[in-house]
């Protein structure tokens, strides 16, 4: 009976210290998630202005010209240099 008792007493005071973590951890986590969320950078055309992929289109058959910007190689990268990449 008596070992029950201190059971439930060492479980009241880890809740208790767990409810006071939370409570003293909760304003300063809604202020770090508002910076964060006032801190986001805003989507727009420039940051894909300079983005390092090739933006136009291509041709219906492939050609070297293109594998050569998908992997991004010189066009006129030897096969070993090309495989090496992989």
């Amino acid at each position: 009976m008596a070992s029950s008792v201190i059971l439930a007493g060492l479980g009241l005071a880890a809740v208790g210290f767990g409810a006071r973590f939370v409570i003293r951890t909760i304003p300063a986590l809604g202020k770090k998630m508002a910076d964060t969320v006032y801190n986001v950078p805003k989507l727009d055309s420039k940051i894909f202005a300079s983005s390092k992929y090739y933006k136009g289109g291509f041709e219906p058959k492939m050609t070297k010209r293109e594998a050569a910007l998908i992997l991004n190689v010189s066009p006129n990268a030897s096969q070993q240099k090309v495989r090496v990449i992989q």
